[in-house]
């Protein structure tokens, strides 16, 4: 079967009638719903639904995806409507659609199985399994042809050789238990720098030097391994690393992966010069995109990177934000049956929209038969930055101004008379909070005061619709069924709320961290592994550890980093010891394959070289924060307070006379300093 990697698209649109529905109907997932007609009798998950299988003596066939997806979106047409392949569906199977972004969880367990079973995987991920929701079969996009023999014959088996097919699903059921297998480790010897240098060493042989990113045929952007190798960089002196992530963000803001019209991320580049997207747009991309180069600005005062964050946070405004502050999930890649087509060009249309300005136009975005894409349209791209392109072309600074706000205004316009693909419009707790930290980091690095307004905006909204009591849910949309939180949503949104309190030194969010971070401590704790389980119920065939990065971060290593800082918050020695030991279990996989475990390695950096604590106490510690926070300064922890406070790093230390800046390194501190310039020296020779 071919496999199709991270696939994508949306939503179609509504039929006038319809000749079938299912229970899907009564689902607010734009994904589920997109089903809701399908001649299949699909089900929601949920633990009748296998109940039901149970009593029928019948396969359960699970079929995940999500409303940008490509692939899925493929197979519903070609396979899920077809009334011939329903038929055999709804005979032999109990028929479950699931929406990843809902529920990561049963995605997580099933991606497992297909991972053991074939090797690889990808959506569409179709799965049949046992009534008690053992997998026998996985496989990702198939065509009708293909999907009726598998039916076929997996149900055969099952009927003719049913012992042969429980003991398949027993080996996978236990492999997948395997996967999540972590054990803890007492001995907190290995976290040194020497471990993180030859994890950094092993993973060089993987980058592209000359194009950014890991070598591959398609590239992803994977913001969490870019953001530690720029604090490993810079703490390290790796001048290898530093280039290589410069040239990496420059490749990408350069590239077709970024939208240059309308500003905003693409979800990856399906070659390996990032010239041409998968088209979908994924809020979970852009939030931390955001917080990737407002730090890589700190660093390389490059403007491009200031223009990035701008215009995404401008495009995420315009076509991602939820009216009452929260902020939708994705954006399809698709539209009017096509992938890509709101966002490509032809040449007749950029002449006829641009005028005389389209040489230039041409010039710059590599309009050339050479580079066209399909369907005789070209993908915006460049190749250069501006001073080269200035200087090449013979073109002064005023005028390339000029230039660059006539073509936004006149393509800007004209595309917007397009259809547009459909937004998913769901609002993910733990992507919120992600995008929270990229407002944040925007803020402390360009002080633009609406960028924390925003921060705090979706904070309050997250808040308001997605809290109840000490209960998170994981997605809200009105009239949605709330289903709990995952430990993505506590951990990521504790983090958020670290860092808004770190900028503002409001306690209320400190007082919040904690709140999250001790719940899902209570409800996600595993004490055989010392980490935390995704989810805090059992209704699954495996407990799920999830420590690896991905396209998130690993909740667990963000768990971690939320008890180191509060450790140093708090000087909390119990916090601090126990992020180490969740470390320290992953060292060997860490060292191994940095790539994926990029926030433990952050968390390395932290630990094996020195942590600082910055704090800022008196009536102006908000202006001399600000300043702080300007700074790129990685390994250190930057809180202020501008009244008394018994906190373990203010205590004592509140002065009428004035504001001072305390720099300690495990809670033993420099003599105050007055001012940002002195403790920038204090930090450098301490």
């Amino acid at each position: 079967m071919a496999i199709i990697l991270f696939s994508c698209s949306d939503i179609k649109g509504q039929k006038s009638d319809h000749k079938y529905t299912n229970d899907l109907i009564n689902e607010t997932s734009p994904y589920l719903l997109q089903h809701a007609h399908n001649p299949v009798n699909w089900r929601p998950w949920s633990p009748n639904a296998l109940e039901d299988a149970k009593k029928q003596d019948k396969l359960v066939l699970v079929s995940v995806g999500y409303s940008s997806c490509h692939w899925c979106h493929v197979m519903e047409e070609e396979t899920f409507e077809d009334e011939e392949v329903a038929k055999l569906m709804n005979e032999n199977f109990i028929n479950i659609k699931v929406d990843r972004e809902e529920r990561p969880d049963v995605d997580h367990v099933y991606m497992t199985a297909l991972q053991l079973i074939k090797g690889n995987g990808g959506w569409p991920l179709n799965v049949i399994t046992l009534p008690n929701g053992k997998p026998i079969y996985g496989g990702t996009y198939h065509t009708k042809e293909q999907w009726n023999q598998v039916l076929s014959q997996v149900s055969k088996l099952y009927r003719e050789d049913p012992k042969k097919a429980n003991e398949y699903a027993d080996m996978v059921a236990k492999g997948i238990q395997e996967v999540n297998i972590i054990k803890p480790v007492s001995d907190l010897g290995m976290l040194t720098p020497e471990v993180l240098k030859n994890s950094i060493d092993k993973w060089k042989d993987s980058w592209d030097l000359k194009w950014g990113g890991n070598k591959g045929s398609q590239k992803f952007m994977i913001p969490v391994n870019l953001d530690f190798l720029l604090d490993y960089a810079v703490l390290t002196e790796d001048n290898e690393a530093k280039v290589f992530v410069k040239t990496t963000l420059d490749r990408i803001a350069w590239g077709g992966v970024y939208d240059h019209i309308a500003g905003g991320f693409y979800r990856y580049s399906t070659d390996a010069q990032w010239k041409v997207p998968h088209f979908e747009k994924m809020l979970y991309d852009n939030a931390q995109l955001l917080s990737l180069y407002s730090k890589a600005y700190k660093v390389f005062k490059e403007p491009m990177y200031k223009k990035v964050v701008e215009e995404t946070i401008a495009f995420l405004d315009r076509e991602m934000k939820n009216p009452e502050g929260g902020y939708y999930a994705a954006i399809d890649a698709d539209s009017e049956g096509e992938e890509g087509k709101f966002y490509v060009w032809k040449e007749e249309e950029l002449k006829s929209v641009l005028g005389s300005d389209f040489e230039t136009f041409a010039k710059y975005y590599n309009i050339k038969r050479s580079n066209i894409w399909e369907n005789d349209s070209y993908v915006l791209f460049r190749t250069t930055g501006d001073e080269d392109f200035v200087k090449e072309n013979d073109i002064s600074w005023e005028e390339w101004a000029e230039y660059q706000e006539r073509w936004q205004k006149k393509i800007l316009t004209a595309r917007n008379k397009r259809i547009r693909p459909n937004t998913d419009d769901k609002i993910i707790t733990s992507w919120n909070a992600l995008l929270i930290n990229g407002f944040v980091d925007a803020y402390n690095v360009f002080q633009e005061t609406a960028y924390l307004e925003k921060a705090e905006e979706v904070f309050r909204f997250i808040e308001k619709n997605s809290l109840d009591k000490d209960r998170l849910i994981h997605t809200y949309k009105k009239g949605s069924k709330k289903s709990d939180g995952f430990l993505e949503d506590y951990s990521f949104l504790a983090n958020a709320s670290l860092k808004l309190y770190s900028t503002t030194m409001s306690v209320s969010y400190l007082d919040f961290a904690k709140k999250m971070n001790q719940i899902a401590k209570d409800k996600f704790a595993d004490e055989n592994s010392g980490m935390f389980s995704f989810n805090s119920n059992d209704e699954l065939i495996a407990k799920i550890i999830k420590t690896d990065d991905g396209v998130l971060p690993s909740p667990n290593a963000i768990m971690a980093e939320n008890l180191f800082l509060l450790g140093h918050i708090d000087y909390d020695k119990e916090a601090t010891q126990k992020a180490r030991a969740m470390l320290s279990s992953m060292i060997s996989v860490l060292e191994e394959s940095a790539y994926n475990y990029s926030k433990w390695n952050s968390l390395l950096l932290k630990t094996a070289y020195p942590f600082y604590e910055i704090a800022v106490v008196g009536t102006d510690a908000k202006q001399l924060l600000a300043e702080l926070q300007q700074q790129n300064l990685p390994n250190t922890l930057i809180v202020g307070s501008d009244r008394h406070s018994n906190m373990p790093l203010f205590k004592g230390r509140y002065a009428d006379d004035g504001t001072y800046i305390y720099v300690c390194q495990d809670h033993t501190c420099k003599l105050p300093v007055a001012t940002t310039k002195e403790a920038l020296e204090q930090l450098k020779n301490f």
